[in-house]
């Protein structure tokens, strides 16, 4: 229902005089309004040409219900003991209740890039699942097996065997993006297939914190549940993101939506296809923030870049090349501005290739060759290597009892992800470092400017002052949540 408001004729003439209109006394006035602004013109055609490559993927898993009915505990020797027997299936026969099955449905979407077959869809739309069938636009429903799936990036590659060639579309290049781009997302909201809706680009490299690789496209095309794993498409008809994610209080559109960008999606895609998993470069490093205060003790202008914190032992720089305490800023050619953007970079990077890694290492800039790993088996090098370091490496230095900062310890102090460097699991209560208020919980980033990453690292690292005649050592330590600042602690 529209609701007209008429304006009394002194409120037509304030306005007429303010817009600095002619009025003429007892003429009736008349405003002219303002041509409309066009708005875009109609996607009626390119949404024809496309909804036939978008397809429903439906799945189904068969889950066991082992929680049995809790039982409700009654007095002793109560009347009612053989009635909550039987009702609860645990009477002194020994009889329990059989563990039940039940199939769980779940509804999403995808999109075809090859005519013979291949379907390009979220991870989490077909992760464990026993069953998984694609309904297309024309009412053909054919059953998919997976030809690879990525956790990481939340991207899976189905197969469907088609009697006759399918409608495919293309990827476009998601990196000429800009924002205010108009876009248009086609999907199975809800169930409703072959649902298109439209906005624009909202933002770019959003960091959501679902994963390593996290650089997504924002929209306000509305996206709700079941558009999981759908394209979205730029003027041109070329998929420029894959629909993966939304923020929403209410689990409908509220006009944030994020797409994961077609540049990373096609590395992901070719691997998969090739391989059936992803092989993704390894570098080897650990790494941490360039906050403002390590950038001004490391005497750098800018805090940019990725700290190295470590190096992994038999990884692609563990030769020296790329030592602890540098700041990688550029990574074959492209700028590494915050530390998020090195792992992503690297990890689009080809398995085995020579790259050249700018860093800033004590204060001036050098670029050394890297050949890169890979990052699967550099994971498996860790998993072995903490498995065999079941023990954590402690030493007492300063008053202070220290130990290697692993995952156990990172939970049990609730140290942040970002912080990197040695845990102080235990205070001297009389010495001068509790004087200066290092708590139990705290992280040694650095001493003397020089990263730590074991106790050792940092007893050997105190001896050496010792040795140069110091008679305080310079700390830098975190709190739990990645806050810094220096101590001086007297070396006695």
């Amino acid at each position: 229902m529209a609701f007209v408001k008429i304006l009394k004729p002194f409120r037509t003439f304030a306005i007429a005089s303010a817009l600095g209109m002619a009025v003429v006394s007892g003429a009736p006035t008349t405003i002219q309004p303002a041509e409309a602004a066009q708005g875009p013109e109609s996607i009626a055609d390119l949404a024809e040409k496309l909804l036939g490559s978008v397809v429903n993927i439906s799945t189904s898993q068969r889950v066991s219900n082992n929680n049995r009915t809790p039982r409700p505990r009654i007095p002793e020797g109560s009347p009612f003991q053989d009635f909550f027997d039987e009702f609860f299936g645990q009477r002194d026969n020994g009889q329990q209740q059989q563990p039940r099955s039940r199939r769980v449905n779940s509804l999403g979407s995808g999109f075809v890039i090859d005519a013979e077959g291949i379907i390009v869809t979220n991870n989490h739309v077909i992760a464990e699942a026993d069953d998984i069938e694609v309904n297309f636009a024309d009412g053909t429903k054919l059953d998919a097996e997976v030809v690879g799936a990525d956790p990481k990036t939340d991207i899976a590659v189905l197969r469907v065997k088609p009697e006759t060639p399918l409608t495919a579309v293309p990827l476009g290049d998601s990196k000429s993006l800009r924002i205010g781009d108009w876009v248009m997302a086609i999907g199975n909201p809800f169930g409703l297939g072959g649902t298109v809706t439209t906005g624009i680009v909202s933002a770019r490299g959003r960091d959501i914190n679902s994963g390593p690789y996290d650089n997504f496209i924002q929209t306000d095309a509305a996206i709700n549940r079941g558009n999981s794993g759908g394209p979205l498409f730029n003027q041109e008809g070329e998929v420029i993101g894959v629909n993966t994610a939304i923020i929403s209080p209410t689990g409908g559109s509220i006009g944030i939506g994020f797409a994961v960008p077609s540049d990373l999606v096609k590395t992901v895609i070719a691997q998969l296809i090739e391989f059936g998993e992803t092989r993704r470069g390894w570098l080897g490093v650990r790494i941490q923030p360039v906050t403002d205060d390590i950038a001004e003790s490391l005497g750098m202008d800018d805090a940019k870049g990725a700290l190295v914190a470590g190096v992994i032992k038999g990884g692609p720089v563990d030769n020296g090349v790329i030592q602890p305490g540098d700041v990688i800023v550029k990574f074959d050619g492209q700028d590494v501005d915050e530390m998020r953007d090195l792992p992503r970079i690297v990890a689009e990077s080809p398995v085995g290739k020579e790259v050249e890694v700018v860093i800033i290492r004590k204060g001036e800039e050098q670029t050394v060759p890297v050949t890169l790993g890979r990052l699967e088996d550099g994971e498996q090098l860790i998993a072995t290597e903490q498995s065999s370091n079941a023990e954590p490496e402690t030493t007492s230095v300063l008053g202070l009892e220290l130990a290697e900062l692993d995952e156990a310890l990172r939970e049990q102090f609730e140290i942040a992800e970002s912080v990197e460097g040695v845990v102080i699991v235990k205070v001297d209560e009389d010495s001068d470092a509790a004087e200066k208020r290092i708590a139990v919980g705290d992280v040694i980033v650095e001493v003397a400017q020089e990263v730590v990453d074991t106790p050792k690292e940092v007893e050997e690292r105190i001896a050496d002052l010792k040795s140069d005649g110091r008679r305080n050592a310079l700390l830098m330590i975190a709190n739990k949540t990645g806050e810094l600042r220096f101590v001086t602690v007297p070396m006695r």
